[in-house]
């Protein structure tokens, strides 16, 4: 899933909510995993190895997930974003659901996770069904991939991007100040949730011009917007990205972190 903050609650924007299923081969293609630390670190507290990727697009962080190996379960609303992680990652269990109507058995995974996703879940609902889901102790844990505003031509992206490519979540600022408790559950029912533990993890994507404007477009902000104002927005990236040296020429590694919210169901 993604990305920009709206002004209200994420789950009351269904065009931004629903907005990837038309770009869901496109997302596949473009879209960073994670930092395999960061997957690592969210699960070293885990109870076990039962682990629900939670809203998991096309699979980002599911093959991540895969490949520490342990044993994943992903859920996913979208049919299109379900069917491209079905595509890609076949022996994985994949169903269809949401975070407010999760398709298992109480006490059935260890560890729920949820790549650039968190945001999108009504947690007044989501918040009981997760703890549901969850075995005692059981870890919560959102990941958000986000821009290294720390380096400089990436801060100048991010203004060159405006408000609808980049948000104030996707960038290492932003996500810093923002996420912090920001996305948890305030009461999982008769469960409870510990204390939020936030962390980051280098992380990089090999990109070309081309290829990072491309993954830009796959944002919910640029895919809810009219033709002639998407262009012009995608545009104005390209712009900026040909005119930098660190991007004017050929591949380079996009500066990127990682960043995770934790939480423990007590």
């Amino acid at each position: 899933m993604d990305d920009r903050t709206p002004s209200v609650a994420p789950h009351q924007h269904p065009d931004l909510r629903l907005s990837f299923g038309p770009a869901a081969f496109a997302y596949a293609a473009h879209r960073p995993d994670y930092a395999r630390a960061a997957a690592r670190w969210a699960l070293e507290s885990a109870p076990g190895p039962r682990v629900l990727d939670l809203g998991a697009g096309t699979g980002k962080l599911t093959a991540t997930l895969v490949a520490l190996g342990v044993e994943v379960v992903a859920v996913e609303p979208d049919p299109a974003m379900l069917t491209e992680l079905r595509r890609s990652l076949p022996a994985v269990r994949a169903l269809q659901g949401s975070a407010e109507a999760i398709p298992l058995p109480d006490a059935s995974v260890d560890a729920v996770l949820a790549g650039n996703a968190l945001h999108w879940f009504d947690m007044a609902v989501a918040g009981p069904e997760i703890a549901r889901v969850l075995a005692p102790n059981g870890v919560l844990a959102g990941l958000w991939n986000v821009l290294d505003d720390r380096v400089e031509w990436i801060a100048g992206l991010a203004r060159a991007g405006g408000g609808a490519a980049i948000g104030p979540r996707d960038t290492f600022t932003g996500w810093r100040a923002e996420t912090a408790r920001a996305h948890l559950p305030k009461d999982g029912g008769a469960a409870r949730f510990g204390s939020a533990e936030q962390r980051h993890f280098p992380h990089g994507q090999l990109r070309t011009a081309d290829s990072l404007v491309a993954t830009l477009a796959t944002r919910a902000g640029i895919l809810v917007m009219p033709e002639r104002e998407r262009n012009a927005a995608l545009s104005g990236i390209r712009a900026y990205l040909e005119k930098e040296p660190e991007t004017a020429r050929g591949e380079f590694t996009l500066p990127m972190l990682t960043g995770v919210l934790r939480v423990r169901r007590l």
